[in-house]
């Protein structure tokens, strides 16, 4: 799933970026606060990880500019150690979480994970639907018990839908979902991909809606 990274400090930036990329997300950056605004707005993400302290427009302006626009993607705010002034204005502004800095990072992975879990309504790392089983934590998925061998595109495609579970996912949000704004990709690189998670789950998991997109647990 995607997620919106904004954070003005490079090296910070890139280590969010490796841990993440290493945890099954795909990453889109931004450095500062009017970027951050424009692609918050017009794109879709699983989730936000907003630095407030931010150039050009900062953090709890964007905030507040987003929900008053109608975007609900989760935000997790980062915040400098102590500013507990900063967090309430956060949290009140919309935030679905914070986390103050210097952070560990399974921290934060665990605070990501928990409010995209609970934008999709499920109150479990472990999701579930029939036979199928993904443990959004261990990044481990099995059908019937029995462990799958998956590629870290593949676990991508699995994690969108099982936070959907029963309801359609558009192919063109799963393309937004799985890969960044620069990668390069075959036009039919989607039905691809989605051939070879069915052949690895079974027949029956991965319904198709032609014309509009991919479902798990009906829909």
């Amino acid at each position: 799933m995607r997620v919106l990274v904004v954070e003005d400090e490079a090296p910070i930036a890139a280590d969010l970026r490796r841990g993440l990329e290493a945890n099954g997300y795909t990453i889109e950056p931004a450095m500062d606060g009017e970027t951050a605004w424009f692609l918050g707005g017009t794109e879709d993400f699983a989730a936000i990880v907003l630095d407030l302290g931010l150039p050009r427009l900062d953090g709890l302006t964007v905030l507040k500019r987003w929900r008053a626009e109608g975007v609900r993607t989760p935000v997790l705010v980062l915040t400098a150690r102590g500013a507990w002034t900063e967090r309430v204005e956060g949290i009140d502004a919309g935030a679905d979480d914070y986390l103050p800095k210097p952070f560990q990072f399974d921290e934060l992975l665990a605070r990501l994970r928990a409010i995209i879990r609970r934008s999709a309504g499920a109150a479990s790392s472990v999701l579930a639907s029939g036979k199928v089983t993904l443990d959004t934590r261990t990044m481990r998925a099995s059908v019937e018990g029995r462990p799958l061998s998956l590629t870290p595109l593949e676990y991508r495609l699995l994690a969108l839908l099982m936070h959907r579970v029963g309801k359609l996912v558009p192919q063109s949000e799963i393309t937004e979902q799985l890969y960044a704004q620069d990668f390069e990709r075959e036009s039919n690189s989607i039905e691809v991909l989605v051939g070879r998670l069915r052949r690895k789950l079974g027949p029956g998991v991965i319904e198709t809606r032609k014309g509009f997109g991919y479902t798990i647990g009906g829909g």
